[in-house]
């Protein structure tokens, strides 16, 4: 890519990655077909899809012409699908590792291979696990697979050490199902648990609470299968915002949700960006060069953990010092070594970033680590001197759909390429 064009038009936002892939997984409740909409079109809704094949599942994706890079799928699933997922998919994705609540909450049992995913720091599944074992599923861990089983679930009361949002999704999936009534306390508040609960709520669950750190499931014997519109990505609406006001351009987010975003957005304003809500979703200019603001991440509604590579880039292209601290993930600073690469003054300390502004970053090959860090590689790219090379951008595939192309609608000089060999 070539840096120094302002980001300016409009961009449609798809359903949400991190919501798709879950009510893929809780399609796994209830035999017939379930129909999702707004589903992206990237390579994890793809790996989620072979998952889902091979526990018997026939499933179909089409893309639509609402723009955006989403689409449908149609999963059909059997009476009785089967219950263990192959590692050769799983360690690709940690998303995989949702079936696991459903499959022992509908079949009994599940024989699930232990995840990869990002290399963005430990998240140990020991709260999924104690989660399930207090519904009254035994668990082992054997020759790389979880093995759960549990003739039926049975209601209770869970507390999580950290509102993890994976945790909350795979034990709202498990508890839907169960006998009783089951609390989870310090339950993770993010849009995407509010968009599983809407969906397992159309299917014939009693959830209360979604969205609070108190969920209450009552169990019921049976569910059915929907049809269902997956929420806006906040991420890559937030990607798309702060893109705007790094490049100094405007940029109308089609079907972004403010309310997703309101320490994000808050944060832009005071870099000195115009963000205003209009009738289709969000707009954001810049018209300066933006302002160094302090950022913290912290579990929904706080700053996004996903959206902290792309304000690091920001600090790095604003006015002033801005210290960023990383509270979630602890790995999620490995891409700064790439950052600097491309000129920024960053200083890393534990868990915090010292950020020193520079007016324009200077190209250079890097290589991108995350889905995320990706992303907020190519941020930089646009706003350095010359030509910028993103390697590895197989992560950002995994989260953006049609990326490229929508830079491009945006007025980006990019284009991908194949490395020789």
């Amino acid at each position: 890519m070539t840096g120094g064009t302002a980001l300016t038009g409009r961009v449609r936002v798809t359903g949400a990655k991190n919501s798709a892939l879950k009510l893929m997984a809780a399609a796994l409740l209830a035999p017939g077909r379930t129909t999702i909409d707004e589903v992206p079109d990237i390579l994890d809704v793809s790996i989620m899809s072979e998952v889902l094949r091979r526990l018997g599942c026939a499933v179909d994706y089409q893309r639509t012409g609402n723009g955006g890079g989403g689409g449908r799928v149609r999963i059909d699933v059997p009476e009785r699908p089967s219950t263990e997922t192959d590692y050769d998919l799983v360690r690709r994705m940690r998303a995989s590792i949702s079936v696991l609540g459903p499959l022992v909450a509908r079949c009994g049992s599940a024989r699930v291979a232990l995840p990869g995913g990002d290399a963005i720091g430990s998240r140990g599944l020991d709260m999924h696990i104690a989660g399930l074992e207090r519904l009254g599923a035994s668990i082992v861990s054997e020759h790389g697979f979880l093995v759960a089983t549990a003739p039926r679930l049975t209601g209770t009361s869970i507390w999580l050490d950290f509102p993890s949002v994976g945790a909350t999704e795979n034990l709202v999936m498990a508890a839907v199902l169960a006998r009783g009534t089951t609390v989870i306390d310090n339950a993770a508040r993010e849009p995407e648990i509010v968009d599983l609960c809407a969906m397992l709520g159309a299917m014939g669950a009693r959830i209360d609470g979604a969205g609070t750190s108190t969920v209450t499931v009552e169990g019921v014997e049976s569910l059915e299968p929907v049809s269902y519109t997956t929420v806006p990505d906040r991420i890559v609406a937030g990607t798309w915002a702060i893109g705007a006001v790094m490049t100094r351009g405007d940029v109308v987010i089609e079907r972004a949700v403010a309310a997703h975003l309101t320490v994000a957005l808050d944060k832009l304003t005071d870099a000195g960006a115009q963000v205003e809500v209009v009738p289709d979703g969000v707009r954001v200019a810049m018209a300066d060069r933006p302002r160094c603001v302090d950022i913290v991440t912290l579990p929904f509604p706080g700053f996004p953990t996903d959206l902290q590579p792309m304000a690091v880039a920001l600090a790095a292209v604003s006015t002033g010092t801005a210290l960023v601290t990383e509270n979630v993930f602890e790995g999620r600073f490995m891409f700064v070594n790439e950052l600097v690469r491309l000129g920024a003054d960053v200083r890393i300390d534990g868990h915090h970033a010292v950020v020193r502004g520079r007016e324009r970053l200077s190209s250079a090959p890097v290589v991108a680590t995350d889905i995320r860090a990706g992303a907020g590689l190519v941020l930089a790219g646009l706003v350095s001197d010359g030509v910028t090379e993103v390697q590895d951008v197989h992560h950002v595939d995994r989260g953006y759909p049609d990326f490229v192309e929508q830079l491009r609608g945006l007025g980006a000089t990019i284009e991908r390429t194949e490395r020789p060999g």
